[in-house]
């Protein structure tokens, strides 16, 4: 009871959504703006919390399962305050398309739970919950559309997907705490230190396999993408900028915590399966990107790529990957919540922008829009002195310090490609 204060964050997002629901249940169903309004000052109240109780040094709760440091606190308050802006400029698109309001709303509030949640995870069991409090609301959101097979299709694969991730985590799971007897990952860390028998070796290396074949589905690193262009295009426009933005900080605070304090013995491993991920999917994203037409699709191979580049800085490793790697999934999420944030603006409930050539003439329609369209393509695709190209440029140089230059030639080729279709 010392230390219930460290989760004070949590507790009182949980209240707060649950007041929401409570309020959304009662309130006339004419007066929308309601709840829109609380849902808000809950994601700015916990952002108050965060930053009231910053820990001054590392804090564990729960018998070491759950931990509050820097890294945590600001990759929470980095969520909140996106899904703060997100919902900020999908209020009028979610009235207009007559999306059950309510619902929205706090299915954005519990999967935002799940991932602050997951930040702070120091063991196995945190872990899971949390990625099943952040998954399990985004497949209801995907379907949120009731009236739209396609976002039913979308969610289906969604889900489905989504289940086999979560079997293949668990299996990972399973196989490391049956040779390690310890689901936290500090402990986790000292017994694989003490392990000498080479069969335990053995089943290790499998589980941490397993387990990285579940993060990379939850990033959507290849070949485990399959649902990332479906989903972007299934899903409503207001559902697919939640999926695109938070809770790829989420998945990525989980990476630091699981490899670089669980697994750090494994590295030449986990190194190695990282760069086959980030190589295919740096090329692939950019690749197939340049054959869509539809311009959700066409975000969501972009979005492939840029997971590429994300895992490229972060195998970087010791020699400096990890501050580019944030730095760069910071600017992702910034500049994809501005290239949404456009196309909400100009979709209405007659007309909604999917494909490209819906764009066509914006310049002479919208000439305000257009240059916020072009500042985030140029910033997407890394040029100069947009801040894109300095996130790829931070993480070119961690890659030339850890003496990985043909990885660094090989993104830079791949972000000439990239740079096509952006333009």
């Amino acid at each position: 009871m010392q230390t219930i204060h460290l989760l004070i964050p949590e507790i009182a997002l949980l209240v707060l959504t649950c007041t929401v629901l409570i309020i959304d249940l009662f309130r006339d169903q004419n007066n929308k703006k309601l709840t829109y309004s609380i849902t808000q000052l809950s994601l700015a109240t916990v952002v108050g919390l965060c930053l009231w109780y910053w820990p001054n040094e590392s804090r564990e709760v729960f018998y070491d399962q759950f931990i509050v440091d820097s890294l945590s606190q600001f990759l929470k308050i980095s969520i909140l305050i996106t899904l703060l802006i997100v919902l900020g400029y999908t209020r009028q698109y979610v009235e207009q398309k007559k999306f059950p309001y309510g619902e929205f709303h706090l299915l954005t509030l519990f999967s935002a739970l799940g991932m602050m949640v997951l930040v702070s995870s120091q063991s196995f069991l945190v872990l899971y919950l949390g990625i099943e409090l952040l998954s399990l609301p985004l497949y209801a959101l995907v379907v949120i559309n009731r009236t739209s097979g396609q976002s039913a299709e979308a969610g289906l694969k969604y889900f489905v997907m989504g289940a086999l991730a979560s079997g293949l985590l668990l299996y990972g799971i399973s196989l490391v705490f049956g040779v390690t007897q310890s689901l936290n990952f500090l402990d986790i860390s000292l017994n694989i230190l003490n392990t000498s028998d080479l069969y335990s070796i053995l089943i290790l290396q499998f589980g941490i396999l397993f387990i990285l074949a579940g993060v990379a589905f939850k990033l959507g690193a290849v070949p485990f993408h399959m649902w990332v262009p479906d989903v972007y295009e299934g899903a409503p426009s207001a559902v697919t900028v939640i999926i695109a933005t938070a809770p790829k900080i989420a998945v990525f605070g989980m990476m630091c915590r699981l490899f670089l304090e669980g697994f750090p013995l494994f590295y030449p491993l986990w190194q190695n399966v990282m760069v086959g991920l980030a190589v295919l999917s740096l090329a692939l994203g950019n690749i197939l990107a340049i054959a869509q037409t539809n311009l959700k699709r066409m975000l969501g191979y972009s979005t492939i790529s840029h997971i590429g580049f994300l895992l490229l800085g972060f195998l970087a490793g010791e020699a400096g990957g990890f501050t580019p790697s944030l730095f760069y999934i910071m600017t992702y999420v910034l500049v994809t919540a501005g290239v949404f944030g456009v196309i909400l603006a100009l979709s209405n409930k007659h007309k909604e922008i999917n494909e490209i050539n819906d764009l066509a003439g914006l310049s002479r329609r919208h000439p305000w829009l257009s240059f916020l369209m072009l500042i985030m393509m140029f910033s997407l695709a890394g040029v100069p002195p947009t801040v894109g190209f300095y996130a790829k440029f931070l993480v070119l140089n961690a890659l030339i310090k850890a003496n990985l230059l043909w990885l660094a030639v090989l993104a830079m080729l791949f972000s000439i490609i990239g740079a096509f279709y952006y333009l």
